[in-house]
């Protein structure tokens, strides 16, 4: 899993850059490794001092305190030594100092074995527990498929605009009750006369494997013009371009989404859900495959599934839609299926990838995370 950057060697550092070749046995994957781990003890400890806080109500409900508590120790453990490691062979030593400082404020926080927050915990509204599973599960997946097969094999898993992006992952997850309020509630409120009984008796009886399919089709038309009107109108594109101005692609690319950008765009999508009235189980799979897909169509890998090309939207599809290339721009809106791309004639998809990813014409919005949020409303639409 070597890296073609060819950074210079130096002594001691700390840099949140790649600085350094990462081939196995240069210290890179287990710093890596610890500051992933370190940082989820760190947030799985802050979650039971403070559960009525910072954790998500429907996922309490699985959680075994004996098995959490033996996770969490495991997890510090290994952040420690991992990161001992890599510090010992790793000159940039920025990951090992992640990993062992965030394992040591989880220890001096109590560790394992800190008992669990009092008080009533029936209406937290941040989620730093799906934050934790969010971090580690699409780090174990994405990480390494884009080490393995990776589209642009040069590109560092800490690219240039790592930070932001990883801001964006971290309050979007940390938000997750607040942002299910504000995209689901209006559309159970402000849409339950447009119900028809018998269409949402029919719908919501269908059998699961035949409802999911039907409600991803319902979802991907509605997010195509939804997405496609943020495009076309100038003060909602200003909002839009903030997730375009990512300029190398990769799975956490994809988290950089304005808050309004999400809020419309969910709140809009979840419309059509309700109106005709697919089941809660129905919803809760289609939430967790528009959040697979949409992972995995940013990110760095050179599969193009040529077969399916037409039929399911893919990196190659989705990669395109993010191009610098002015034939791209505004082409290939669909989440799910181009084939709404090819009926509305937006289709594009040559033989070969995107040169360059961004805004195009050399525009560009603020660098951190603060910035890109308040931008939106201090300037217009950047094309």
């Amino acid at each position: 899993m070597g890296s073609s950057l060819g950074p210079v060697r130096r002594g001691a550092h700390l840099s949140l850059q790649t600085t350094e070749p990462t081939p196995f046995g240069s210290g890179f994957l287990s710093g890596l490794l610890s500051a992933l781990l370190g940082i989820a003890g760190f947030g799985a400890v802050l979650c039971l001092h403070f559960p009525q806080f910072l954790t998500v109500g429907q996922l309490r409900e699985f959680y075994s305190l004996e098995y959490l508590r033996a996770i969490i120790h495991l997890t510090l453990v290994a952040a420690f030594l991992l990161g001992t490691i890599s510090a010992f062979l790793r000159a940039n030593k920025m990951l090992a100092l992640i990993g062992i400082g965030f394992t040591l404020a989880a220890a001096l926080l109590g560790g394992s074995q800190v008992p669990v927050g009092s008080g009533s915990i029936s209406g937290s509204w941040l989620g730093l527990d799906f934050f934790v599973l969010n971090l580690l599960l699409y780090s174990a997946v994405f990480i390494p498929l884009e080490r393995l097969f990776a589209l642009r094999s040069s590109q560092p898993v800490f690219r240039r605009q790592w930070p932001v992006d990883l801001s964006y992952f971290f309050i979007n997850s940390l938000l997750v009750e607040i942002l299910t309020i504000l995209t689901l509630k209006p559309a159970l409120i402000l849409f339950d006369w447009a119900r028809v009984g018998s269409v949402s008796g029919a719908v919501g009886s269908m059998p699961l494997i035949a409802q999911v399919p039907a409600l991803m089709l319902v979802a991907d038309f509605t997010q195509y013009w939804v997405h496609r009107t943020f495009h076309a109108v100038p003060f909602l594109w200003s909002f839009h371009a903030i997730h375009h101005s990512a300029e190398e692609m990769d799975w956490l690319a994809g988290s950089r989404l304005h808050l309004v950008d999400v809020v419309i765009t969910r709140g809009l999508t979840y419309v059509p859900i309700f109106v005709l009235g697919f089941s809660e189980p129905a919803l809760m799979v289609y939430v967790f495959l528009v959040a697979a897909q949409a992972t995995f169509i940013h990110a760095n890998v050179r599969w193009e599934f040529r077969p399916l090309r037409r039929l399911i939207a893919t990196p190659a599809f989705h990669h395109w839609h993010h191009s610098a290339e002015h034939d791209a721009i505004d082409k290939n809106f669909a989440v799910h299926t181009p084939l709404w791309d090819l009926l509305f004639g937006t289709f594009y998809l040559p033989n070969r990838w995107p040169s360059a990813y961004g805004l195009a014409n050399g525009r560009a919005v603020p660098a951190g995370w603060f910035g890109q949020l308040l931008h939106p409303f201090r300037r217009g639409r950047q094309r």
